[in-house]
């Protein structure tokens, strides 16, 4: 994929990004590669320090990072993360009427509604926008991005979604949130699913790496399938995407659908399944140790 390359109709506006992780630092490579003026803070200051080399701005502080920006984006662990930075490290002292905020953390929906509310009674505009694709996507450019909020918000902010990878406006606020839930759902659903049939074939005698390979292109045939089944195969659980993430994903999802009234009991299984993961020293491991625990059940490990 050819590199990023910033809009050029109209003068690009200022980013700030507080959360420079794994996701946060590709991001702010990636924009500022582009062109993007980028403002960067971390907790850790020292993870953030090499953007400088790209003439990324690091503060000290959440709102030195966001005094001067149009779009601040959030890329923090959880919804506690981002409360604790935004309105509890000073961060909302920083912000400037008319901004907007764009969380591209995994919080809840019910969160992302309070954040707007509270945010819009300051003058400044909100998205929610989860992200699913990981660092992988987020430095080739093909994040697939949930967005919840204001259409107009979401237009003015499409430019900086367009470098990062494919953005879909799915409703108000709250609703990019709902979407990431549900891609979660399908994937931890699907990674149970995938690591009980491959451990089934195994005691049964087949060949995993077979079995994956004869089911190829069928109706089983999934992305979780051939990425998530390989790790399996291979005993591979180097993080990627990690249990513990996933297990806050899962409850997410149980949580708000207890709040509209929605029965979830596969969601509801599968948080079970990941929560004894994490009880059993596998939680900073890749989801795809679900895998583990399912074959110490069996006898298999």
């Amino acid at each position: 994929m050819p590199p990023a390359t910033a809009n050029t109709s109209g003068p690009s506006p200022s980013v700030a990004i507080l959360g420079t992780g794994t996701m946060g630092l590709t991001a702010a490579r990636r924009l500022s590669t582009a062109g993007i003026l980028i403002s960067a803070w971390n907790r850790t200051r020292s993870k953030a320090d090499p953007l400088t080399l790209l003439g990324v701005h690091v503060t000290h502080q959440p709102a030195e990072a966001v005094a001067q920006a149009d779009v601040v984006i959030l890329l923090l662990a959880d919804g506690a993360a981002v409360e604790e930075v935004l309105f509890h490290k000073g961060a909302v002292d920083g912000l400037r009427p008319g901004s907007i905020v764009v969380d591209m953390s995994s919080i809840s929906p019910r969160q992302a509604r309070d954040h707007a509310a509270r945010l819009s009674a300051l003058g400044v505009h909100h998205l929610d926008a989860p992200l699913s694709g990981g660092a992988a996507g987020a430095e080739k450019g093909t994040l697939a991005i949930m967005v919840g909020g204001r259409p107009a918000d979401f237009a003015q902010v499409r430019p900086i979604f367009d470098l990062l990878g494919r953005a879909t406006h799915v409703g108000g606020h709250g609703a990019g949130q709902l979407a990431k839930l549900a891609n979660q759902m399908i994937v931890g659903i699907t990674i149970g699913a995938v690591a009980e049939a491959l451990l089934l074939c195994e005691r049964g005698g087949a060949d995993m790496s077979k079995v994956k390979e004869a089911i190829t292109g069928g109706f089983a045939d999934s992305r979780i399938l051939q990425v998530h089944g390989q790790r399996m195969i291979d005993r591979d659980f180097t993080k990627h995407g990690a249990v513990a993430f996933q297990l806050n994903d899962l409850r997410n999802a149980l949580s708000t659908s207890n709040e509209i009234g929605f029965e979830a009991p596969i969601t509801q299984l599968l948080e079970q399944l990941f929560a004894q993961t994490a009880e059993h020293g596998l939680a900073d491991l890749d989801h795809s140790a679900l895998f583990v625990e399912l074959a110490s059940r069996n006898g298999m490990n």
